[in-house]
């Protein structure tokens, strides 16, 4: 088709001709949106896809990305026969070995996870392995897992079936046709524009793979990614190798086998990778690869001759760098841009662009054409970004570290060693005095934990307890039964402003804000379908002018809400004043002491009651001091002015050593608000959840002004409960800990999964929240009946389920 053909204007264009932007043409074109319109800068696959091993794995690290992954090997299953366009799509399952009894476990727990999504996992012995694959040495492992359903394609081909299919419902498909800008109008993605001319769209769909960050930096929309070499090298031929020998991951070596054509591909994830294209991609790039570095895949293939021994017989036929683009976190990209609205992503595909395309398709093609997608993206939504992420050095020095991590031991709460400490809070220097080991979340450095005098501020990783263990479980303590300090900077604050701030706050939120300036709300934003889009407190300053609070990872979500009710029909200002203020917590039970001493201001029950606010004095410092907790204990959150940080928590300091005050994290923060069964965003509650779901149809008023966002949607669960709820748990015979993801059985049947898991101090024993789906969960005295276990590493254990939290189930502690 040529140039000329190129029409005017189209409801969608997307722009990218990989694998990744022909899954959604041809997702978006099945759905019935016959205005599709896909841009290649040169021609289909020629960036990173044609190079590809073409592996399709199933199993992922939670429930909605596995599911994804499955939707894609099912996809490429039938293909072929629908488009009439060969694949090479192939099923022949995966090993992953395990070298390690710390590798063995996480793979066990992997094996665990994958059950909730259906997936057959094999959990095998070294003996097993070694006469199942004796094409390898197995004298050295602990064992692995199989998944039959894994399987192999051929990436050029399946990119083109995908277009063939694309084409066959309607969509229309331009190759040497490239875009360089992406227009704007009032904040909207409205066309693009190129060699070709201009096209206007009513939505932008970014699929550039490598070129995706550059693309969206001409139009203000912030897409970290960075490439990197990324290398494999095939063998010579190989006689009696099987056509559909597994593919082989040998995890703790970083590299993976697959038979090709009678060969043998080795690919490599090695631990330092070397970042490519900082001065830009040449403008040519199209079927390149890269000069190859032998000697920094060398200790790689050597490992590759010991886990495979015929290969010291065997020669090198073909050694391959192509690059390919990492994000920094290892997660892909998708969604819509928090910048720009109508301008969508799926790019950063860390790898797994083959293996990812056909969920990403599918669900990118039910965001744009529905509003909503039919799974939870939350972990690799675009908007969970940074803009600081997006500066050029931060890039170059994490993606060192990003592509060895797909191999790299999963370890709970393992924390990035390259590109830290660009964002601290005012307290950083003064907390790492204090023993503070912290973690990055949002990019903000925050205490984790904290080190006694004389130990090492620094994570030793397990999957049982960890080096921090006990020093947290003491931090956690001395919360329950005296008085803690926590450093909460990194929380998100905006402040909405305007003649239409309460109205518009109003709408967005279930429960009612228009209060007055002394009380403090909690609540929830929600989408059309009811699902919570957002978790936050709100404290009204005047008349006009509202604080919204919300946890730091949920900064662009919260924001994208807000700013997204600024319309030119709305007197409505949104401000993010997140480093304005400093956020510092006193909890615990005597608190209320601490308090007093710190102000003169009245801090009685009688005077300040819970969920309320007031502006106090520290030193000589005026905060606003609100009496809220996330621990459930008694406490106060304090706003401090930035500038005054340092003062008062210096006064708080000295005037807690008469209390035995000590300093507490954010693990001790988890492990409190779990047996509180206090929910997070992200984890326990997201835009696939409802209040009703989750517990929180509390903090819905029903019958306010002007209802609120998704209130028909959720009146309809109201009147027919859902068969999905969430609840708290406790596993008091479990040695393990547990971190989220893993399956809840209800009378040995899989009817849930773990939302957020880890060890009550309190009780003594691993807790958590689940979803329980079950049609009858609503029904009174449903939970009495049955037997509930938790299925951790393929053991199971005794669960005893609440509705109600397992510690101060009246809330009495924090409202005294």
């Amino acid at each position: 088709m040529s140039i000329k053909s190129l029409p005017d204007s189209t409801e969608v264009v997307i722009i990218g001709g990989g694998i990744i932007g022909c899954s959604v043409a041809y997702h978006l074109a099945r759905s019935g949106c016959k205005n599709t319109v896909l841009l290649e800068r040169k021609n289909l696959t020629c960036g990173t896809t044609w190079h590809a091993a073409g592996l399709v794995g199933c199993m992922r690290n939670n429930h909605a990305l596995t599911e994804m992954a499955k939707y894609t090997a099912d996809l490429y299953a039938g293909l072929e026969a629908e488009t009439g366009q060969p694949t090479g799509y192939k099923r022949i399952g995966s090993y992953s070995l395990a070298s390690t009894s710390e590798r063995f476990e996480e793979l066990k727990r992997s094996a665990s996870v994958a059950a909730y999504s259906g997936l057959d996992v094999e959990v095998l012995s070294p003996d097993a392995i070694a006469e199942r694959l004796p094409l390898i040495c197995a004298s050295d492992l602990h064992g692995a897992v199989h998944i039959s359903v894994d399987g192999k394609t051929n990436p050029v081909d399946t990119t083109l079936s995908l277009a063939k299919g694309a084409r066959q419902h309607g969509a229309l498909i331009f190759e040497n046709t490239c875009v360089d800008r992406i227009h704007l109008k009032n904040g909207k993605a409205v066309g693009v524009s190129g060699t070709f001319g201009h096209m206007e769209a009513r939505y932008v769909i970014n699929c550039t793979g490598m070129w995706a960050r550059a693309l969206g930096d001409h139009c203000g929309a912030v897409i970290p990614l960075h490439a990197a070499e990324h290398y494999y090298v095939v063998t010579e031929n190989i006689p009696n190798l099987p056509s559909d020998l597994p593919i082989i991951r040998d995890l703790d070596n970083c590299i993976y086998f697959k038979e090709d054509a009678g060969k043998l591909l080795i690919g490599v994830f090695e631990r330092e990778a070397v970042p490519w294209g900082m001065d830009g991609i040449p403008e040519d790039f199209s079927f390149d690869q890269l000069p190859d570095d032998f000697a920094h895949i060398q200790p790689y293939l050597e490992n590759a001759l010991r886990r495979v021994p015929q290969l010291e017989n065997t020669g090198f036929q073909l050694v391959f760098n192509g690059p390919e683009s990492f994000t920094p976190d290892d997660n892909y990209y998708l969604g819509e841009s928090h910048e720009i609205q109508n301008l969508f992503v799926a790019a950063g595909f860390n790898s797994i662009g083959i293996q990812s395309a056909g969920g990403v398709g599918k669900v990118l093609s039910e965001i744009v054409l529905e509003g909503r997608a039919s799974v939870d993206i939350v972990p690799v939504n675009v908007k969970r970004v940074q803009s600081f992420q997006n500066t050029s050095q931060y890039l170059y020095d994490r993606t060192k570290e990003t592509l060895g991590l797909l191999y790299a031991m999963h370890w709970p709460y393992r924390q990035p060693e390259t590109a830290r400490n660009a964002r601290q809070t005012p307290l950083y220097e003064k907390l790492s005095h204090q023993g503070a080991c912290f973690g990055v979340v949002g990019g903000w450095e925050r205490p984790n934990w904290y080190a006694p005098e004389g130990e090492k501020a620094e994570y030793v990783y397990s999957w049982d307890r960890q080096n921090w263990f006990d020093y947290s479980a003491k931090e956690h303590r001395a919360t329950r039964e005296n008085v803690t300090f926590f450093e909460l900077s990194s929380f998100s604050k905006f402040l909405v402003q305007g003649r239409d701030a309460e109205a518009t706050l109003n709408f967005l939120s279930t429960n009612n804000v228009a209060v007055d300036a002394r009380r403090v709300v909690y609540t929830q934003f929600l989408n059309n379908d009811a699902g919570i889009e957002a978790d936050v407190t709100i404290m009204r300053l005047k008349e006009d002018t509202f604080m919204v609070i919300a946890g730091a990872a949920t900064h662009n979500f919260v924001y994208s809400c807000l700013n997204r009710s600024c319309t030119n029909d709305n007197h409505l200002f949104v401000t993010d004043v997140a480093s304005a203020y400093s956020t510092l917590a006193i909890m615990g039970p005597n608190a209320r002491l601490l308090m007093q001493k710190l102000t003169p201001n009245d801090v009685s029950h009688g005077a300040f009651p819970f969920a309320t606010k007031k502006t106090i004095e520290i030193g000589y410092a005026n905060v606003e001091a609100l009496r809220i907790s996330y621990v459930g204990e008694l406490g106060w959150e304090l706003y401090v002015p930035t500038e005054y940080t340092a003062h008062v928590y210096e006064r708080i300091v000295n005037e807690g050593k008469d209390f035995g005050l000590k300093h507490a994290g954010y693990h001790a923060l988890n492990t409190l608000r779990l047996e509180k069964g206090f929910r997070e965003w992200g984890h326990d509650i997201g835009p696939t959840d409802t209040p009703i779901e989750a517990g929180l149809s509390f903090l819905v008023d029903w019958n306010k002004k002007g209802g609120f966002r998704g209130r028909e949607a959720l009146l309809k669960q109201k009147d027919s409960p859902p068969g999905k709820r969430l609840v708290s748990f406790i596993l008091p015979t479990c040695d393990k800990l547990i971190y989220g993801e893993e399956p809840l059985l209800l009378n040995k049947m899989i009817s849930g999964r773990v939302t957020s898991g880890g060890f009550s101090h309190t009780l003594n024993c691993p807790v958590g929240l689940a979803y329980i789906q079950h049609p009858e969960v609503f029904r009174k005295g449903f939970f009495n009946e049955g037997l509930y276990e938790v299925e951790v590493g393929k053991l199971r254990y005794p669960a005893e389920i609440s509705l109600l939290p397992l510690c101060d189930p009246k809330n009495s502690y924090m409202k005294s």
